[in-house]
């Protein structure tokens, strides 16, 4: 059985190397991973729930720390604390209502005992001979007159001991299951989040409308077909999303579905957009104060849309919802990626040779993304 440390390590070098992309594959395999933790995990009779957040939440430290641009893993990390939290809560409430329980028709005995005269005196004489000495007793030296009672509080006490022991032993393995089956419920809910916003398309979409969208997003996707499978004859405007163009692919997808589909370049947006009904487009996060962190060239469509009073639509599932903000110092709210993507590498190799012998060194910036502002946003679509 692979054991925990190992399993983190694999994981962590994914991230790091940047071999997962997407925020719903990394969900997923983030929540896959605390699964096998918690699974795996040896808790102690006592404090199960404290060892288990203690653990997962170091876990979580590691994987954030791999990769702090794909927020996700620390949204999942919080969502999997949570279920531990709740699950222990609900626990100890089942436990304290069964005591509730117990107590009062240990009370109703007592009193229907009461009513029979000819039990009551033998009943208040087992409940003196099985009643442990009281503090009086003790200061009194009167132990010698409840001999019998000491004898069976000895074996009493033990067997209650044993019962304790077995009881937090049952509960901890209860509480392992419980986490388990709310991870479960976790992963089938990200495995399903675009069918479920989907569902919504048809509210949102109407007849002859045109669509305009930027990059590549499953979520965004499934949303417009949905749309197309209720019978609505619509336009999409794909920008190109350059410089990895994932629009292109989109497109490709979006034709192969039978979409009218136009590919736009990012430059033509604003001319574009007094043409366009409405503009639907997924998203890397969902910042705390409603701003979005998405595709680089996402935030100009938002002002091109804004300045033409075109409803700026977000669809994301709730994986992607971060409860942080973006001034928060362990936000990293953008990537930078290869130069390769702007420039060939020889033509790259050319130009700096060029500026080193000019003494102006030729420098190229790739960010990955774009911080869109609350106050752009008009409307976000979720699978809660």
């Amino acid at each position: 059985m692979p054991d925990i440390e190992r399993l983190v390590n694999d994981f962590v070098a994914k991230l790091s190397k940047r071999k997962v992309e997407g925020s719903q594959a990394t969900s997923r395999l983030t929540a896959e991973l605390l699964r096998s933790v918690v699974s795996l995990q040896r808790l102690p009779p006592t404090n199960s729930a404290a060892v288990l957040i203690e653990a997962v939440r170091g876990i979580g430290v590691k994987l954030v720390a791999a990769n702090p641009v794909e927020l996700a893993v620390g949204n999942i990390v919080r969502r999997v604390l949570h279920i531990i939290r709740e699950e222990d809560l609900s626990l100890l409430t089942s436990k304290t209502s069964d005591l509730d329980l117990s107590a009062a028709s240990d009370d109703e005995r007592t009193i229907d005992q009461d009513y029979d005269p000819t039990q009551s005196a033998a009943a208040a004489a087992a409940k003196s001979f099985l009643r442990p000495p009281s503090l009086h007793a003790l200061l009194e030296n009167m132990l010698d007159k409840a001999v019998p009672t000491n004898n069976y509080t000895s074996s009493s006490g033990g067997d209650t001991e044993e019962k304790s022991k077995a009881d937090k032993l049952a509960r901890t393995r209860k509480l392992k299951h419980d986490v388990i089956e709310a991870i479960n419920i976790l992963i089938e809910d990200i495995d399903t989040c675009h069918e479920l916003i989907a569902e919504q398309a048809v509210e949102h979409i109407h007849q002859n409308e045109v669509i305009l969208t930027l990059g590549s997003s499953r979520t965004a996707f499934e949303f417009l077909c949905a749309a197309k499978e209720k019978k609505r004859s619509f336009h999409v405007v794909v920008a190109e999303g350059a410089p990895r163009y994932q629009g292109h692919a989109l497109a490709k997808e979006l034709v192969s579905r039978g979409l009218q589909t136009i590919v736009v370049t990012d430059s033509a947006v604003f001319a574009m957009i007094s043409r366009v009904n409405m503009v639907i487009v997924g998203v890397h996060a969902v910042m705390a104060n409603g701003g979005v962190i998405a595709p680089v060239g996402m935030n100009m469509v938002a002002l091109a849309a804004q300045k033409h009073a075109v409803p700026f639509v977000v669809v994301a599932g709730i994986h992607k919802l971060c409860p942080s903000y973006p001034h928060n110092p362990e936000v990293c709210l953008n990537d930078m990626r290869s130069p390769a993507e702007l420039l060939e590498f020889g033509l790259f190799s050319n130009c700096m040779e060029f500026g080193m012998d000019s003494g102006a060194p030729l420098q190229v910036v790739n960010p990955g993304f774009d911080y869109v502002a609350p106050e752009l946003v008009s409307l976000l679509i979720t699978d809660m």
